[in-house]
């Protein structure tokens, strides 16, 4: 126990956490019991660290190949997932793998790296499988994260085929914001060992920090009122910096998120769009921008209504009522995260009934005859042509931009170093000066493409 104690210690040192939240440590504690686990958590409560460090402490470094799968429903969890694994610094190596990419290209990472951790979606991960890309024998761990959307319909056949290629599959980990009404019986949860279910999801917590609002639309069509509604919420914090007045438009259909998107655009209101259809490169610059602030809107499916890292939301908009009360929860799961508050708006017209599932009225939200001009945000996004593979760094970009762009401290931002690219927040009044600047310079002897991410 001593030893263990230990290593949780160096871990969170590495991870700069001071102590695990009670949520956390119960994990801990269930993970070491010879039995399976089931874990309902908030969003943003910090379940992917809560289940990656008994994992972590339960790899052996005497065992060759694959001795934990993650499966996770997207890729940006997947991503997300991985980025956590590494900043724990320990001498185990995880991968993760995806649609949208060359499947080839990850088995080459694979045989390169041989990862003891695979995190991956479930059509990549069977096509791995099915492939014999690593060895199935050697895997004794299963975490299914969200397991709820991972075991909806369109991945109930994927899943129960990994699962089926897993004959030393011993220990199951299921994790998700919000319950399931049956745990299919082909995961095998329950099925060789016991069950341990920790509910940490407290739903009250949570509607004590949020505020519910109706704005109604005189329109059926809701584009104005939205429109109307994002400029009252753009000027809450005229002087806010960062993700202070950051919104969340859900919408039903992918066909929807682009057309508010363009609707949106050509009034000149800084958002983007994020759905399943879009290219794995474009969903991450449209992520990239709205967390570092210099896209203060991000119109969406229900895709990133879960599983995705995005502090400091502020408020939800439900362009669309949601499909039912579980989609409703994790969309509203985005704001009022741990302590914070939050608001969540649906956009009703008359002829539209309050779902079933609220219990209270929410207050209405009156917008005014006139409404102010959309706020800019503080920030702008710069694309740096060169990445890790380039080895390029955070510590190179920032010297660079100090030295040749004469930004300071409080002008840059998030910085982001992708494998062929890099993403720098900067102050959206120095942009125009620091492009000037570094038109025709080289980063760390490097002649590259800088420009506004757009």
């Amino acid at each position: 126990m001593k030893d263990r104690m230990i290593e949780t210690n160096s871990l969170l040192s590495r991870l700069h956490i001071e102590q695990l939240t009670p949520m956390q440590t119960a994990v801990g504690e269930a993970y070491r019991e010879p039995k399976d686990l089931v874990l309902l958590s908030p969003t943003g409560s910090g379940k992917t660290l809560a289940f990656l460090l008994p994992l972590i402490q339960s790899l052996r470094a005497d065992i060759a190949g694959v001795q934990a799968l993650i499966l996770v429903p997207s890729r940006e969890l997947a991503l997300q997932t991985e980025q956590v694994f590494r900043q724990t610094g320990t001498p185990f190596r995880a991968m993760s793998c995806y649609g949208g990419r060359a499947a080839m290209e990850e088995h080459r990472t694979m045989q390169g790296t041989h990862p003891q951790v695979i995190i991956g979606t479930p059509g990549r991960i069977n096509d791995h499988l099915q492939k014999q890309n690593f060895d199935a024998h050697t895997v004794s761990t299963l975490v299914i994260d969200e397991f709820d959307k991972s075991l909806e319909l369109g991945f109930q056949e994927e899943m129960e085929e990994i699962i089926g290629r897993l004959p030393s599959l011993g220990k199951r980990v299921l994790l998700s914001a919000t319950d399931a009404a049956e745990i299919p019986r082909f995961t095998g949860v329950g099925a060789l060992n016991a069950v341990v279910k920790l509910d940490f999801t407290e739903p009250a917590s949570l509607t004590s920090r949020l505020t519910l609002y109706r704005v109604d639309s005189p329109d059926k069509d809701k584009l104005e009122t939205l429109y109307r509604l994002l400029c009252v919420i753009s000027n809450e914090y005229p002087e806010a910096a960062g993700n202070a007045c950051s919104t969340l438009v859900f919408c039903n259909y992918r066909e929807s998120v682009e057309r508010v998107t363009g609707y949106l655009q050509a009034k000149r209101f800084p958002c983007d769009m994020f759905h399943g259809g879009m290219e794995q490169p474009d969903r991450e610059r449209a992520l990239y921008k709205f967390r570092n602030g210099s896209c203060p809107v991000l119109v969406s499916t229900d895709l990133a209504a879960r599983g995705l890292d995005i502090p400091g939301v502020a408020h939800i908009v439900h362009y669309h009522l949601p499909v039912n009360e579980e989609a409703f929860t994790h969309r509203n799961g985005r704001t009022a995260r741990w302590t914070a508050t939050g608001n969540s708006y649906l956009l009703m017209h008359h002829e539209e009934a309050l779902p079933a599932y609220l219990s209270d009225a929410p207050s209405p939200f009156l917008l005014p005859e006139i409404v102010p001009a959309p706020a800019k945000p503080h920030w702008t996004t710069l694309y740096i042509g060169k990445g890790k593979k380039d080895k390029l760094n955070k510590i190179d970009i920032v010297g660079f931009l100090y030295k040749k762009g004469a930004l300071s401290a409080d002008d840059i931002g998030q910085v982001d170093v992708k494998d062929r690219y890099a993403f720098v927040a900067v102050r959206r009044n120095k942009a125009r000066q620091l492009l000037t600047l570094i038109r025709n310079e080289k980063i760390k002897g490097m002649k590259t493409v800088f420009e506004e991410a757009k």
